[in-house]
């Protein structure tokens, strides 16, 4: 007993329904590979420009960083030379062995040098110490007798005589009537009497000597910085350019290039499609109609055997007619170039006439209308292949292909009542080499649609959305 063969019904282009289904996304827009965008010229100017800013930045921090540390290095080095001179020329001369004891000696003999010759701007604060911590002069008459626990710096400055240099520590006991704002630097050095008694001389100079040399490092160093990468940048200018121009031409090449391949891919079709319909297909056709003719002949003459056989094996050049046909619908779409988006699926739907399947249609001429060719063309493909996996693979007795308008876009659906499968069955497939779900996907995304799938016990249903507009 022979299949019953497929049909193509029409149906009305209904409402797409809206069930509560769960689908499974195979493809979304922004998905995978994304077209390739062309060079711009603005791009690559706002990358160079961002990257020198990017490097400015990193260079700028750097040097800041750097240029405190060298500022305060040398500013340092610089109010300790400041104060060896004033130790030395100031106040060392004006020692006596009386003042290595007596405070009230020491206060009256210094103070008028100090507040003339020592005390400015960048000097707030000097003390005169004895080696057992005896203030025995400070500009500050409150510090002038009391005694203080020297710290291991200023007792290394006099066991070993240098001179010490440092951020003064605000928090220590003789440090609590300083009034100057932010921070301080002091320096403190030995001095002797006539006698050979050491004291201790103590300067505190303001912090700003370390801010404006560091702010004249840099002053220095950013405008070497930045007419270097101006500098720079003039050079690169050129090459940029020539970079540009080469990227562009080689893109529009390329991009010419892929045209020609899928234009030379089309014509290939159209030629091996044109061949087969005009060859093999016409003459398959002549010899069963020939095998028919002579089967009746052959029955007339009471040979009913050898008119059965005939008959067989005319019908089996239909069916391959029909296979052929099929694979020229496959190959080429001639329905998708001449007739539009519905002529080529109604050609899909009968290619698939030998199918047990029962085929309906239900195509929205105005929804077909506001796809581009590009599209349409994947349109097809989707289709094709839905169509291909439902009658070889799901056993349906009945595939309903529907393309409507869905709000601002339009909806492809195909859905049949045959065995359903898993989402892990569909990504095992596509391990196993089965890539019919990943080429629809790919086909999805170039177009920037949404692919989905649900599939169940009840039947397999796609579902792809475009964008129109």
């Amino acid at each position: 007993m022979t299949q019953p063969p497929a049909v193509t019904a029409p149906l009305p282009a209904p409402e797409m329904p809206q069930e509560d289904t769960e689908w499974q996304v195979l493809a979304a827009p922004g998905q995978g590979a994304q077209p390739q965008r062309p060079v711009a010229l603005r791009r690559i100017l706002v990358q160079v420009i961002g990257s020198i800013a990017l490097v400015i930045v990193i260079v700028g921090v750097a040097g800041v960083v750097v240029s405190q540390r060298i500022a305060k290095k040398e500013a340092v080095h610089d109010v300790a030379q400041i104060t060896d001179i004033l130790a030395e020329s100031v106040v060392q001369p004006a020692l006596t062995d009386a003042m290595a004891t007596n405070s009230g000696v020491a206060s009256a003999r210094l103070d008028a040098l100090v507040r003339q010759g020592i005390l400015n701007t960048q000097v707030v604060r000097v003390k005169l110490w004895n080696p057992q911590g005896l203030v025995l002069y400070s500009d500050e008459k409150r510090l002038i007798g009391q005694r203080f626990s020297l710290d291991d710096d200023a007792r290394q400055a006099l066991t070993a005589p240098r001179t010490e240099a440092g951020i003064t520590d605000l928090s220590r006991p003789e440090n609590a009537l300083e009034s100057a704002p932010g921070k301080l630097l002091e320096v403190y050095r030995p001095v002797w009497t006539p006698g050979g008694k050491p004291l201790l001389f103590e300067a505190y100079f303001r912090y700003d000597v370390v801010t404006d040399r560091s702010r004249d490092l840099w002053r220095g160093f950013s405008g070497v910085m930045l007419s270097s990468l101006i500098a720079v940048l003039v050079l690169l200018a050129p090459l940029l350019w020539a970079f540009y121009r080469r990227a562009r031409s080689a893109q529009l090449h390329r991009e010419h290039l892929m045209h020609r391949a899928v234009d030379a891919s089309t014509a290939e079709r159209r030629r091996i499609a044109a061949t087969l319909h005009d060859g093999v297909v016409q003459q398959l056709a002549g010899t069963a109609f020939l095998l028919a003719g002579e089967s009746e002949r052959v029955a007339a003459l009471g040979d009913e055997q050898l008119s059965g056989r005939l008959s067989e094996a005319a019908g089996v050049v239909r069916d391959n007619v029909s296979g052929m046909r099929s694979l020229l619908v496959d190959i080429y779409p001639a329905g998708l170039r001449v007739g539009g988006l519905a002529a080529a699926l109604s050609d899909l739907g009968k290619a698939h006439t030998g199918s047990t399947a029962r085929i309906q249609l239900a195509v929205d001429p105005e929804a077909a209308s506001l796809l581009d060719a590009r599209q349409q063309q994947a349109i097809f493909r989707v289709a094709q292949e839905c169509l291909r996996n439902a009658v070889q693979h799901s056993g349906a007795s009945n595939i309903v292909v529907r393309l409507a308008r869905a709000g601002s876009g339009v909806r492809l659906e195909v859905s049949d009542d045959g065995r359903g499968f898993a989402p892990h069955e569909s990504e095992r497939a596509a391990e196993e080499g089965h890539l019919g779900l990943q080429l629809m996907a790919d086909v999805a995304r170039e177009v920037d649609a949404t692919l989905s799938l649900s599939s169940g016990p009840d039947g397999t249903r796609f579902r792809m959305e475009l964008p129109t507009g």
